[in-house]
């Protein structure tokens, strides 16, 4: 695999950094404080959150004065998803070969 899959994976493995991913596809960029007060946490808290999405390439920052705006990279994602496609083509396939080869076997 992929060593940048591997790290978006593990970066999307945590509910609440999915969950910030998904409010900024949904609403575009924000700054941390926006997307802090949707959260039970402390803005640091969600700081450090960004920084592992950002680590992973799966959202960009920008400065607007003395804020920080994120949001999502459309290129990772459309790269994931090409990543799992593929994934579950390959898996589908094997699991045909499978099925076809244990119905040769017992006729």
């Amino acid at each position: 695999m992929n060593t940048n899959y591997s790290v978006q994976l593990d970066a999307l493995g945590d509910a609440t950094r999915r969950a910030i991913l998904a409010r900024l596809v949904q609403e575009g960029p924000l700054p941390v404080g926006e997307l802090a007060r949707e959260f039970p946490m402390t803005r640091p808290a969600i700081s450090q959150h960004l920084r592992v999405l950002k680590r992973a390439n799966l959202v960009t920052d920008r400065a607007e004065g003395a804020r920080r705006v994120y949001a999502v990279n459309p290129d990772a994602l459309e790269s994931l998803r090409r990543y799992f496609e593929e994934f579950w083509s390959e898996a589908l396939a094997a699991f045909k070969r499978h099925v076809e080869t244990g119905a040769k076997k017992k006729r």
